[in-house]
């Protein structure tokens, strides 16, 4: 993927209160991203924060899109359009309802398992070939529970493994940088993240 500029994306709402919802996911494996490779979210352009650096070698533009959840390609759509960058180079981090927690798994392209974000830069973007890092955290005993689960905060137990978690799934974006998402696939998916969290 080297040479020209990736853009990744992690979804979110912006605000204080939306902090550490298990919906933010997206947004804290940037922040961490941004940390570990010295990149600033200096800028804001097209209703989202962007920071430029290099992750793995690879240029990188980083945005989180202050628009909201299901407004998310808006801001995408324009940033990509002004970077000239096409799908095959974006990489976005989301929160999965249908993934256990304790569960990072990486997809190229697919459907949005009506993920609200996922259909706004499906809607916006024209296509699906982009390449997502799903973090998982389960789901709620009934469906009409998931509006709150997701813009709930993580519960203390989850809040203990967060920082493991998001630093693997921000491991699996720099080898997805590296070596490519089947190379990248093929190192994470044969991962318990649950033993990482154990060893550490």
């Amino acid at each position: 993927m080297g040479g020209s500029v990736n853009l990744l994306v992690g979804l979110g709402n912006p605000g204080i209160r939306y902090q550490l919802s298990r919906h933010n996911a997206g947004f804290l494996v940037l922040d961490q991203l941004a940390l570990q490779y010295d990149i600033s979210f200096s800028q804001t352009h097209f209703d989202a924060h962007i920071g430029k650096g290099k992750i793995a070698g690879s240029p990188v533009l980083l945005a989180k899109p202050q628009t909201y959840m299901n407004l998310s390609g808006v801001a995408v759509r324009r940033l990509a359009d002004y970077f000239r960058i096409d799908l095959g180079a974006l990489i976005v981090i989301h929160d999965d309802l249908d993934l256990p927690f304790q569960t990072i798994r990486l997809k190229a392209g697919g459907g949005n398992g009506g993920h609200k974000g996922l259909i706004s830069l499906t809607d916006h973007l024209g296509g699906t070939d982009f390449i997502r890092v799903r973090f998982g955290i389960g789901k709620p005993e009934r469906k009409s529970m998931v509006e709150g689960y997701v813009l709930s905060p993580f519960s203390d137990e989850e809040m203990a493994c967060l920082p493991q978690l998001i630093r693997t799934a921000g491991e699996t974006v720099a080898d997805i940088l590296s070596s490519g998402i089947q190379n990248a696939m093929e190192k994470h998916h044969q991962k318990d993240v649950t033993n990482l969290i154990k060893e550490v």
